[in-house]
């Protein structure tokens, strides 16, 4: 088919499969099948057999986001680690995967508790500095996976550089790109071999599905990721991939909104007198702030930041009213989170204080509201944490 566009914003609503030319219909239909009628043995009336091999509306989700992210093949998982499981499951025993030092917390329990179960193997590396990453490269190492800005202190890695020296010493580079999405952020285009996303935040961007995508750049990675696809089952459903379409199309408005807030609130948190630091990369003086201007569109709409000793982090999470303290990220509201005891908790402590996770750390995911509501509901809250 023909793209008459350019751009993302139209790619967000007309790229993949787009509408269903038996009807006219402008949306994909949900096909809310399990399985599909053969003519004859080993012939089936259309594309498709059995709904966890194959659905038309989760490939049309799949096209969609392969066309986004620049990749040869997209694939559609029932939340973000069911993708990133999926994804770890192409190394074997005896393999290592690099991991940028501070990731999500459910990427490091399930490296952890699961597959070093099975022999494959990780270490954390600060992937921030090209260098440090090179040194921590053994023969062993099949992979580095990378999440830029890094959950939750918002470190930034130059994905191309990591992703040159990678390919140098035969290395899969994997990009998690859920905080910054392909609307802000295109990993593929800077060396990535493999993008994963957590879809559940603003992919989907409502707080109404739990999903998870990856995109691969090359059909024997995408022969392979779909195999193992259909094998381990752990595939979105067909309703739930009419959802991410639909959210999906709103992306574009709803990031631009996202990251404008994102930046005014960064700004009055960094001048706020009770708050001792704010990680935001979208702020000038941030780590990697200009590595972030070349790889990004922007800093995104999240921000990490801690009060003064002077003010307790719990009464903070007690006094907010407007912001909603609660797991997640990316939905149209904004959300509080204490990464020590919600997204990380599967760090150790010494772990964390290593990385930087300290007690005192706050995690916001900016929503689309007014400005003007969301600083007066954290400035309220600011001054209710005061010690007294």
């Amino acid at each position: 088919m023909t793209k008459h566009y350019k751009n993302i914003d139209s790619a967000l609503i007309h790229g993949g499969i787009y509408g269903d030319p038996l009807t006219g219909s402008v949306n994909v239909p949900i096909y809310q099948t399990s399985t599909f009628e053969q003519v004859e043995l080993g012939h089936p009336v259309g594309n498709y057999e059995y709904s966890r091999t194959g659905n038309p509306t989760r490939a049309a989700l799949e096209a969609l986001i392969a066309e986004l992210e620049g990749g040869y093949a997209g694939f559609a998982f029932a939340s973000g680690l069911a993708a990133i499981t999926a994804v770890l499951n192409l190394f074997g025993s005896g393999d290592r995967i690099l991991i940028s030092s501070n990731v999500y917390g459910g990427t490091y329990r399930v490296l952890e508790n699961v597959f070093k179960r099975f022999g494959l193997r990780y270490s954390i590396c600060d992937t921030t500095h090209a260098e440090t990453f090179a040194q921590a490269i053994s023969p062993d190492v099949k992979a580095v996976l990378i999440e830029s800005p890094a959950n939750p202190l918002l470190s930034v890695t130059d994905i191309a550089a990591i992703a040159a020296i990678a390919r140098a010493h035969n290395i899969l580079t994997i990009v998690d790109n859920t905080f910054m999405t392909p609307y802000l952020q295109r990993p593929i285009a800077l060396g990535a071999d493999i993008v994963v996303h957590s879809a559940t935040k603003y992919l989907g961007g409502h707080s109404d599905l739990v999903a998870g995508l990856a995109v691969v750049t090359t059909k024997d990675l995408s022969d392979r990721l779909s195999y193992l696809q259909n094998a381990t089952g752990g595939v979105l459903a067909p309703f739930d991939s009419f959802l991410l379409i639909r959210g999906i199309r709103t992306l574009g408005v709803r990031m631009d909104r996202h990251t404008a807030n994102a930046e005014i609130i960064a700004d009055f948190l960094r001048r706020h007198k009770a708050v001792q630091k704010v990680y935001y990369p979208g702020l000038t003086d941030a780590q990697g702030h200009d590595i972030q201007t070349k790889q990004a569109r922007n800093g995104g709409a999240m921000i990490s930041f801690e009060l003064k000793p002077s003010h307790d982090y719990r009464a903070f999470f007690r006094s907010v009213k407007l912001i909603a303290l609660a797991e997640s990220l990316g939905g149209v509201e904004s959300l509080v989170c204490h990464p020590a005891t919600m997204t990380h908790a599967a760090f150790p402590q010494k772990i964390r204080e290593q990385i930087g996770i300290t007690d005192a750390l706050i995690r916001l995911s900016v929503g689309i509201e007014s400005t003007d509501d969301l600083i007066a509901d954290l400035d309220q809250a600011i001054q209710n944490s005061e010690v007294k």
